[in-house]
Formats: C-alpha cells, sequence, structure tokens
C-alpha cells in the first residue's frame, strides 16, 4: 500500500484555493493563474484526492470540475458539504454541461457558482475574488456568532429569547440550572407560565409588560417559587422578540428577610420588638377605623423585677424574661394579636376585633398563666411567686382619636392595678377623642 503524496500546509496569510480537473491542461491553466493572483494553489486529479487535501488544507475555495472519472464533481460536491470539516467551504463548478437542469443539479448540491467551459479566464478571477470576498464576510459573521454564543453560554446570569407572546425560543445554561430544566427544555414553554404573576399585566404578553429590572418570583421546575431579578429588553434587529435576563437573588431575599426579622426581633425574649409592635399597631389602627372594630392594648409589667435581680442576679433575670415571654406569646394566637416586649420588664400585648370584655379575660388568663409558672420571686412583698400588673384599654378608634393616646390610657390602668395591689388586671373602655367612658370591674387574682 502506497502512502499519499504530502499535502503542504495552507499558509494562513493567503487564500489558498484547491483546483480539481482531470484535463491536466485546464489543471495547469488555472495553477498559473492562480498563483499570478497571489493564491496558494493546490491541484487534484479526482473526487476522491480533492476530498483528502480538503479536509487536511481546507482550502478558502474549491473550483470543481463537473465531468470526472469514478467520483463526478457533483457527488464530490455533496461529500464535502457533509463533512464537517468542509461544509462551509464555498465550491464553483466548472462544465462544459451548460443546460440548465445541469446548472440546477450544481447549485442543488451545495455549488456557490458555476462557470461554463471553455473557460474565460479573467471571468474565473473575478468570481474567484467575488466567492473569497463573500467568505471573508461569512468568516467574521461566524466568528462572531461563536464568540457571542461562548459568551452567553458561560454567563452566570440567565438569559432568554422570548417572542411577544412570551414563548421561549432560546435558554442559556445559567437559565436552566436557575430553574431546574434540562438544555432545551425551556424550549416552546410560555414565559408568563412561569412567572408569578401578580402586577397587571403581568401575564397578558410581554409587550404589556413594563421593560427595565424588577423583582419578581419565577417557579423552579420543582414547583416551589424563586426570587429573580428580571430585565427586559426588545431585540430592536429582529421585530417581536425580547432578551430577558434573569438574575437569582434567592439567597439575597433570604438574608435579606432573616435581617428583617431579626430587627423586628427583641434580641433577649425572641418576641416582637417595639419597632415591630408600633409598626404593626399603626397598621391594626388603621383597619379598625375602617372596619369600625373594637381594638384592645394590653401592657404588662413584671412586680418588684428589679428586686429579682438584686436577690437572684441578672442571668436569672433574663430567664425569668423570657418565660414571661414566651406565655404571652402563646396568648396571641391570630395573625392579628401581638405579643412584644416594649422594654426592660415592660410587655405588651395587642388584640384586633376584640372588645372590652374579652380582652379583660385575656389580661386575667395571661396574668394567671404568669404565676403558674411558680417563679420564685424572693424579694417580692405580693407574692411568693413572679406576678404581673396588667392595664387594658379598649377603643372603636375614628379619625378623631390619636394613636399614641391608647398606650397612654393602657398604661395608666396597668399603674393602676399596681396602686391597687399587684398582681392583677384593671380595664378601661375609651370613647371618641379620649373620654373615659367608663371603668370596667378590676378583676383582682384570688
Amino acid at each position: 500500500m502506497t502512502n499519499p503524496v504530502p499535502v503542504p500546509l495552507a499558509d494562513p496569510r493567503k487564500p489558498a484555493i484547491l483546483i480539481v480537473d482531470d484535463a491536466p491542461d485546464n489543471l495547469g491553466t488555472l495553477r498559473s493563474m492562480m498563483l499570478r493572483q497571489g493564491y496558494q494553489t493546490f491541484v487534484a486529479t479526482s473526487g476522491d484526492r480533492a476530498l483528502d487535501i480538503a479536509q487536511r488544507v481546507k482550502p478558502d475555495l474549491i473550483l470543481l470540475d463537473v465531468v470526472m472519472p469514478g467520483i463526478d464533481g457533483l457527488e464530490t460536491c455533496r461529500r464535502l458539504k457533509a463533512h464537517p470539516a468542509t461544509t462551509r467551504i464555498p465550491v464553483i463548478f466548472m462544465s462544459a454541461r451548460g443546460e440548465t437542469e445541469d446548472i440546477v443539479a450544481g447549485f442543488d448540491t451545495g455549488a456557490a457558482d458555476y462557470i461554463p467551459k471553455p473557460l474565460r479566464l479573467e471571468e474565473v478571477c473575478a468570481r474567484v475574488r467575488a466567492q473569497l470576498r463573500l467568505r471573508s464576510g461569512s468568516d467574521t459573521q461566524s466568528e462572531q456568532t461563536d464568540r457571542l454564543r461562548m459568551i452567553v453560554n458561560s454567563m452566570d446570569q440567565g438569559l432568554l429569547i422570548v417572542e411577544s407572546c412570551g414563548r421561549v425560543q432560546y435558554a442559556n445554561p445559567a437559565c436552566d440550572r436557575y430553574l431546574g430544566y434540562a438544555p432545551e427544555e425551556l424550549v416552546g414553554q410560555s414565559l408568563k407560565d412561569l412567572l408569578d404573576c401578580k402586577e397587571p399585566g403581568c401575564c397578558a404578553g410581554l409587550d404589556a409588560m413594563t421593560y427595565g429590572t424588577r423583582e419578581v418570583e419565577i417557579r423552579h421546575r420543582d414547583g416551589n417559587l424563586r426570587a429573580m431579578d428580571l430585565t427586559m429588553t426588545p431585540m430592536h434587529a429582529a421585530d417581536g422578540l425580547f432578551v430577558v435576563l434573569l438574575h437569582d437573588i434567592t439567597h439575597h431575599k433570604q438574608s435579606e428577610d432573616a435581617l428583617q426579622r431579626a430587627a423586628m426581633l427583641d434580641p433577649l425574649t425572641k418576641i416582637a420588638n417595639r419597632r415591630h409592635f408600633d409598626a404593626f399597631l399603626d397598621k391594626e389602627w388603621h383597619r379598625a377605623i375602617r372596619t369600625a372594630q373594637p381594638l384592645s392594648l394590653v401592657v404588662l409589667d413584671v412586680d418588684h423585677f428589679k428586686l429579682y435581680n438584686d436577690t437572684l442576679g441578672h442571668a436569672a433575670g433574663d430567664v425569668c424574661l423570657q418565660k414571661v415571654a414566651q406565655t404571652l406569646q402563646d396568648h396571641a394566637a391570630r395573625p392579628t394579636d401581638l405579643a412584644a416586649r416594649y422594654g426592660g420588664e415592660e410587655f405588651v400585648l395587642l388584640f384586633a376585633e376584640t372588645p372590652a370584655e374579652n380582652a379583660a379575660r385575656l389580661a386575667e388568663m395571661i396574668r394567671a398563666a404568669v404565676a403558674a409558672l411558680e417563679i420564685p420571686n424572693p424579694g417580692s412583698t405580693t407574692s411568693t411567686w413572679l406576678t404581673v400588673s396588667v392595664g387594658v384599654a379598649t377603643i372603636v378608634p375614628t379619625q378623631l382619636d390619636a394613636i399614641d393616646n391608647l398606650f397612654v390610657c393602657a398604661d395608666r390602668a396597668m399603674y393602676a392595678a399596681k396602686a391597687g395591689g399587684r398582681n392583677r388586671v384593671e380595664s378601661t373602655i375609651v370613647g371618641a377623642a379620649w373620654d373615659v367612658v367608663h371603668d370596667a370591674a378590676v378583676l383582682t387574682a384570688p
């Protein structure tokens, strides 16, 4: 078996031309002409040899005779176009067959041009130059496309190309990872089905959505919602298409939510702090005005707590406050109830849509529950156990009332309970403009 004739490598600085013709005269003439034009020139006298050289050299252009023994030009062209290494190389057919069906057959196999024989050399040179210019432009565009594809595929951000109706045309790998899909699995799905639509027009189509960046929730393949920053811009070069960028902010939102929760909790007792309570009271106050429902506030103070700290130490005092706070939390069962540490040993509870008699009953249950903890308080002159004094104020607020006065009235009721001997509940009902209508019965521990 003989080794194939070595083929020199192409010089990347010069265009390379492969000439394929079984007629030595045509081959010599074309080779001389291509060399004079400054092109690198390779020659082959058969289709098999042409395929071998094309795959190794990858010329910029192939001049291919149609009529050859063995594999003819048409079949050679088909094989060139079928191979990944040579599919993009332009082929110019040369043939004495000038019938329409012959020319059509040549273009059907993937030829870029067709030159009739006998060859006119100036025409050949002009057609070669034209194809090389097209090849150069095509290569540049292909390189740019490949570079863009590499950038898009390596992005950390999710990228979707979607139609105005919301149908996904393309999703990059980051988007697949974000949403838990396999490659190509998102294609054909609707963006509106992925979005947890809460804003008007969100699911009516992309053309109804606001351009720019906003925070959305997108449904993961597992059914859970993930927080994302979504940026949408129209593709001006492709009418009706939009680029949608997704940035996963789930961990950021979780951290943010955790910080917000921490900012609303008292660090010692782990129930709501004063800041959270004030905001909650403001919300329920305005809701009570709209619904004309009663709002009850409970203010509670631990009796003789300074003596407790002085006798048992601050560490024991902290544990004591934590137990009292948990007891209060257990009695704030509804979403419209809130227990909070207001400062020091003072606690508050808010009960929305709760009339005075119910609020007084709840306050007495809380007082009794704290006493039932049986936390020893050796410094107390009221009881062997830790006790609390409780004040309750109830109002059906109107626009004439001031929210700050609700706490004032409940606080006064709590001090009245202390003045009455501690370990007791005192309640008051407040009318419009904060005139006290009457005092409810004072509930005293037996």
